[in-house]
């Protein structure tokens, strides 16, 4: 059985979605489309823009959402019986399934973008990559400083990264070091996403995802925060609006796939950072990239 997973942000590129665009004239009424409903030329951006100005989150998110939906209607699905996303691409994840509607996904994109980008600016704070020590290890010392740092993705073993103040996660790279990490390297990132800090745009968010129309999905999604197989169009939107300041469980989603019966992993949408993580977790299964 195969998985589609979807990727989160960091995995844009310039140029991103042009080739589909100027290929298929199915994938340009769909981005043209997304233009309007976005209120600017986001293909622009995606095609012709600097790699700073894509890496804004306003920018980044429906982007990579826009690729991914681009990249799944031409995708083969015979065989997919689960869907995952990591963060962002939980959202993608739901479009492909027929729970949300393109243009409900790309609103609520757009929304979450907005609404992180203006918590960052309420209350900045860091994230780091530590690699080397179990979970187990880094949720331990997280707990024992002082100030707001959390474990956020669990991306896999031996890789997590942490999120929350600045002067929290810096002090708490300092103990990951000592505690034997290989590395606890802060990211170039302004925002402590995945974490307490998120509460302004969680907030925000779940009065978005409240109006949109969530349906029943035509085969089982593994959310970021439960980790298991969701179906119930109510229990998907709850954990949606928790996810942005819950932990991304990307470990445990990819390991209870497999042990639902997925073999093959086919990332959708730019980049290929989820293959990689998928042959951390478990070097037997198979991958693939669809874009």
């Amino acid at each position: 059985m195969k998985a589609l997973i979807f990727p989160g942000q960091g995995s844009q590129y310039v140029g991103m979605g042009k080739e589909l665009y100027e290929s298929r004239k199915d994938v340009k009424d769909l981005m043209e489309f997304a233009n309007e409903v976005l209120g600017f030329r986001i293909t622009s951006v995606m095609f012709e823009g600097s790699e700073s100005e894509l890496k804004k989150t306003r920018i980044t998110q429906p982007a990579i959402f826009l690729h991914s939906i681009a990249a799944v209607r031409l995708l083969d699905a015979s065989g997919v019986s689960k869907v995952a996303g990591h963060s962002l691409g939980e959202f993608s994840a739901l479009v492909a399934n027929n729970v949300l509607s393109f243009e409900d996904g790309l609103k609520l994109v757009a929304e979450r973008a907005d609404a992180m980008q203006e918590a960052c600016d309420k209350n900045p704070g860091s994230m780091a990559a530590v690699l080397g020590l179990s979970d187990e290890k880094v949720e331990e010392v997280c707990a024992f400083v002082s100030g707001v740092v959390v474990p956020a993705n669990y991306n896999c073993p031996g890789q997590l990264v942490i999120s929350g103040e600045t002067p929290a996660v810096e002090e708490a790279c300092v103990k990951l070091k000592e505690a034997g990490a290989k590395r606890a390297l802060m990211l170039p990132v302004n925002g402590a996403f995945h974490s307490p800090l998120m509460q302004p745009a969680q907030e925000r968010l779940a009065i978005a995802i409240e109006k949109a129309k969530f349906r029943k999905p035509t085969m089982p999604i593994y959310q970021n925060i439960t980790a298991v197989a969701v179906e119930d169009p109510e229990e998907i939107k709850k954990n949606l609006m928790e996810q942005l300041t819950e932990s991304v469980k990307w470990t445990q989603s990819v390991e209870n796939m497999i042990k639902d019966g997925a073999y093959t992993f086919v990332e959708v949408g730019p980049g290929k950072t989820l293959q990689g993580l998928v042959k951390k977790i478990d070097p037997s299964v198979e991958t693939a990239y669809f874009v």
